[in-house]
């Protein structure tokens, strides 16, 4: 499982959403899974729980053209991103 979590400046939430919409629908063409996504209330930071069934898969992902097409958007938000691995200890 890999835990995202996103901080943003309130001048960056749009461009933010903006981005997400465009590659957040990408996940499924790399067998990645959306298994949790929570927002702060003022919207400036964002925890997602993905999951993909391999590192190469991720791998896939974070590399799609259609989805690097979108970085301006994420420099655009000036977004803090921290991604961790994270491991099931039940």
């Amino acid at each position: 499982m890999i835990y995202v979590l996103i901080r943003l400046p309130a001048d960056g939430v749009e461009s933010f959403q903006r981005y997400e919409s465009a590659v957040l629908p990408l996940l499924s063409d790399h067998q990645g899974h959306l298994d949790g996504r929570l927002r702060s209330a003022d919207e400036q930071t964002e925890v997602h729980l993905v999951s993909f069934p391999s590192p190469d898969h991720f791998e896939r992902y974070r590399n799609d053209p259609r989805r690097t097409e979108q970085s301006r958007l994420l420099n655009e938000a000036h977004a803090r991103i921290e991604v961790y691995e994270l491991l099931d200890v039940i």
